[in-house]
Formats: C-alpha cells, sequence, structure tokens
C-alpha cells in the first residue's frame, strides 16, 4: 500500500523525531544487526509502541520487509481491548509489514502488574521462537526510567535494578531486548504523533490507581518533577547510564577474579580484600550456579555473604534440598542425603 496513510504519517514522525533521537546504544545494536534479521515490536497500540513501531519502519528502511508488529490481548477491557487488536492490524497492513496477536486465555478477574506482564512477555517469547526472531523491540520512554526508578528504590534495589531499563539487554534464551525510545519523553512522543496526525489507543487502566506503577506515574511523578525546577527527567536518564556503567564495572571485576571454580564451589581466597559489592555479586553467581538451592531471604543472604567475608566455617540452609557449607577455603553447596 505506497499511499497508506500510516507510511506518510510515518515518513512525517521521522522528521519530527529524526533517527538521531535514538538511543546510540540501540541505534548502534540496530546497524551492527545482520541483514535479513527480522525484529519483533511489541505494540499494544498505545502512543510509545505506536511511534516505536513508526520510527522503526521509517528509520531502517532495509529492515521493513523483516518487522513483526505483536500484540498481546489481556481480555480485562471487553470491547475495548478487542478494538486496540483492531487497530493495531489496521496499523500494521497499513505498513505492510507482519502482524502477530494473542490473548491470555483465562486471565483472572484481578491480576497483578506481574501477572499481566509474565502472560504479555511470554506470548512474545512462544511467538518469537516459532518465527526464528532473536530482537524484541520495546516502547520504553524516558519517563519510564524515572517511573521503574522510584518504584525500585521503594524496594531497595542495587545497581543492576536501577540501571533498567536498558537500551539494550540480554534476555533468557538468547534473545535481546531493544529499546530505542530512551532519550525521549512520553510528551515529546504525544506532541510529534499529533503533528504527523497519527492517533493512538487509549487504556482506561493506566489512569487508575490500582498498581504501583500507575500512582507513581499520577501522583509522585508529577510532584517531583514540579519539585525539582529542572529537567529532572534527563537528570534520571542520565543517572540511568551512569549506574549501568558502574554495574558493569562490576560485573567486569567479578568476572576477571574467576571465584567460581568448574565444580561449582566459590573460592574465598579469591574474594580477600574485595569490596563487599564485588563479593556480593560473586555470591549471586554461585547461588545461581546451585540448581538445587532455592532462593535466599535478604537477611539471610546478608548473613551469608558476611560468612563468605569473614572466611568463618558455616553451615547455612537453602531450602529443603540441600546447604551452603562453608569448609576451609571454600563455599560449597551440599546436598541432603
Amino acid at each position: 500500500m505506497p499511499n497508506s496513510p500510516w507510511r506518510r504519517r510515518a515518513e512525517k514522525l521521522a522528521l519530527l523525531i529524526p533517527r538521531e533521537r535514538i538511543h546510540p546504544a540501540a541505534a548502534g545494536w540496530a546497524d551492527r544487526s545482520p541483514a535479513g534479521e527480522r525484529w519483533a515490536v511489541a505494540f499494544s497500540g498505545g502512543a510509545d509502541s505506536l511511534c516505536l513501531l513508526l520510527l522503526a519502519w521509517a528509520a531502517w528502511p532495509g529492515r521493513r520487509q523483516f518487522l513483526v508488529g505483536m500484540h498481546f490481548d489481556h481480555r480485562l477491557r471487553g470491547a475495548a481491548s478487542t478494538a486496540d487488536a483492531r487497530f493495531c492490524r489496521a496499523v500494521c497492513r497499513g505498513l505492510g509489514i507482519r502482524f502477530a496477536a494473542g490473548c491470555w486465555t483465562n486471565p483472572p478477574s484481578r491480576p497483578s502488574e506481574a501477572a499481566a506482564r509474565s502472560a504479555r512477555f511470554g506470548f512474545f517469547g512462544r511467538a518469537m521462537e516459532r518465527r526464528g526472531i532473536r530482537a524484541l523491540l520495546l516502547g520504553h520512554q524516558q519517563d519510564d526510567i524515572a517511573e521503574t526508578m522510584i518504584m525500585r528504590l521503594a524496594r531497595g534495589s542495587g545497581t543492576a535494578g536501577l540501571a533498567a531499563p536498558r537500551p539494550v539487554q540480554a534476555a533468557p534464551g538468547g534473545s535481546v531486548h531493544v529499546r530505542p525510545l530512551l532519550g525521549i519523553k512520553r510528551s515529546e512522543i504525544t506532541a510529534a504523533l499529533r503533528a504527523a496526525g497519527a492517533p493512538w489507543r487509549e487504556d482506561a487502566t493506566n489512569s487508575g490507581d490500582r498498581f504501583f506503577r500507575n500512582r507513581v506515574r499520577s501522583r509522585v511523578l508529577p510532584a517531583w518533577l514540579r519539585a525539582s525546577g529542572r529537567d529532572a527527567l534527563a537528570g534520571v536518564a542520565l543517572s540511568r547510564e551512569l549506574l549501568e556503567e558502574d554495574d558493569a564495572a562490576l560485573e567486569a571485576w567479578v568476572a576477571r577474579l574467576r571465584a567460581l571454580a568448574p565444580s561449582g564451589a566459590l573460592s574465598l581466597d579469591r574474594l580477600k580484600g574485595v569490596p563487599r559489592a564485588v563479593a556480593r555479586r560473586a555470591l549471586h553467581r554461585w547461588l545461581l550456579a546451585q540448581p538445587g538451592a532455592t532462593t535466599l531471604s535478604r537477611r539471610g543472604f546478608e548473613v551469608l555473604l558476611d560468612a563468605v567475608l569473614r572466611g568463618a566455617q558455616a553451615r547455612h540452609s537453602l531450602g529443603a534440598k540441600g546447604f551452603a557449607v562453608i569448609r576451609g577455603k571454600w563455599l560449597r553447596y551440599v546436598e541432603i542425603d
């Protein structure tokens, strides 16, 4: 459809939000992506995902035949959800790209935000695997960075958590999540879409206050932005970048220590004298390498970390199947006979 209104809107939007506004890490990833690699675009029909889809189509014309718009219907808003799916299908048809849709077959009456996200990404993963797609493009933008950071501060996150959402992030199964819009504010996106004549869908549940993110978005973030007296969204985006750099440095330090032996034991000698933050990450890696271990409580983890740093002999329960045992210069996982 060479004269499709959606193609004209995409071209106009690309003039309003030029390729230079795409996050450099995401743009670099896209430019290095192998020719012919297919990209999935998470497409709810909202302003952010619509902007992403239109810019992906316009900024990388050589990729157009390899784009797949993916829409998941949570089936929580009746006719409005059905209309969202029809809208998304029509946009993809207008752009001349493939469209894949899925729905929550048995949604709970009052699902949690985590459950809804899990169902959505479960569909994306299955649909991508069937089509041999590795990359999923997501429409997170600068406001999302601030909302996520506020939410994670409330639960006590470290650099890894506070560096989210990342522009390019490895995901389970060898896939990758890419967020090209992290340098753009939500207000800029909606203004550009209006100027391009591109309508989008509004999810009425986003204006409610049931979910923590919605409360942060409607109450906390506006008050914080007013109180700051500056471009706080850009400031938070910069903080996220710096936190990602710090997180990568700590990860590299842990990797160079080579404290985790092929046997699965953790060498306490190699952790002597390192900062607590480095030892913490080494212990996290060790726990993840123990298939029978259950997740430790926050306090339980700190107790075990203290024992590791002291090098004192210790025995800590890791669930019904085994123990973390410090003996001599090693931390090992010992299964219950």
